[in-house]
């Protein structure tokens, strides 16, 4: 299954490829990243795009995602705009550190429990604190946090100083998209495009981070299964949560 996955995202790569080349597309706004201190430079710039209002797409630990400063009304409209999302469907935000969740969310659990899952494939959803703006997701007195496992976007996002509104990039009810091949049609629409190459190979890869509501003290709720299932509710029944249906 891995190789033929391989193929078939190389066969998209090279037809995606080809069709920008056909029709005089560009790709100046592409960036390939790489390991060292390049990464840290790269990651000063994308921070200052978003510092600015842009939105930009970014390779996570699950799949690739666009991001846009939550603080920043406009951006977040443009998030929307972009994928054609339901105005009402809310938006995770991601930070870079643990100790950032308890800035942005009222956290009902022990600080170790969160150290266990978090960085990781794992979005924890709490009580919003009033520090995260109000404009983002104003339907719900609820957020989901992430801390993703992957060193470009936690960089970014200590640049940043703030939280990133983040999803996946791609139209909504669309793939999921595990290469930036994938989501080519968006290129346009974004300020730049940081390319980390293929996340990952199998089908299961495009299931997203496990989304878990832990709102309620001492108990869990399970909000989407994700990549990290398993490993995430073995780690909450460690800690004696309840689940609930």
């Amino acid at each position: 299954m891995k190789i033929a996955a391989t193929w078939n995202i190389l066969k998209l790569m090279s037809r995606v490829a080809a069709d920008v080349a056909a029709n005089g597309l560009s790709m100046t706004n592409v960036v390939r990243l790489c390991e060292g201190p390049s990464l840290t430079f790269l990651a000063e710039k994308a921070a200052a795009a978003l510092l600015m209002g842009n939105v930009i797409a970014v390779p996570t630990d699950t799949l690739y995602g666009i991001a846009a400063l939550a603080q920043n009304n406009c951006a977040i409209e443009k998030v929307y705009q972009i994928k054609k999302r339901n105005s009402t469907k809310p938006l995770a935000i991601c930070v870079a550190e643990v100790e950032d969740v308890y800035k942005w969310g009222k956290v009902t659990v022990p600080h170790s429990l969160l150290t266990r899952l978090l960085p990781g494939p794992v979005t924890l959803i709490f009580q919003r604190t009033p520090n995260l703006n109000p404009a983002l997701n104003p339907g719900t007195d609820l957020v989901g946090i992430r801390i993703p496992d992957e060193e470009f976007i936690r960089t970014l996002a200590r640049h940043c100083d703030s939280p990133l509104a983040l999803t996946s990039a791609n139209v909504s009810m669309k793939t999921s998209p595990l290469c930036i091949e994938e989501f080519s049609e968006l290129w346009s629409k974004l300020h730049s495009v940081y390319d980390g190459g293929l996340i990952g190979e199998e089908l299961k890869c495009r299931e997203g981070s496990t989304i878990v509501d832990l709102s309620n003290p001492g108990s869990y709720r399970l909000i989407r299964r994700g990549v990290a299932y398993e490993q995430t509710t073995r780690i909450l029944q460690q800690f004696e949560l309840t689940l609930i249906d």
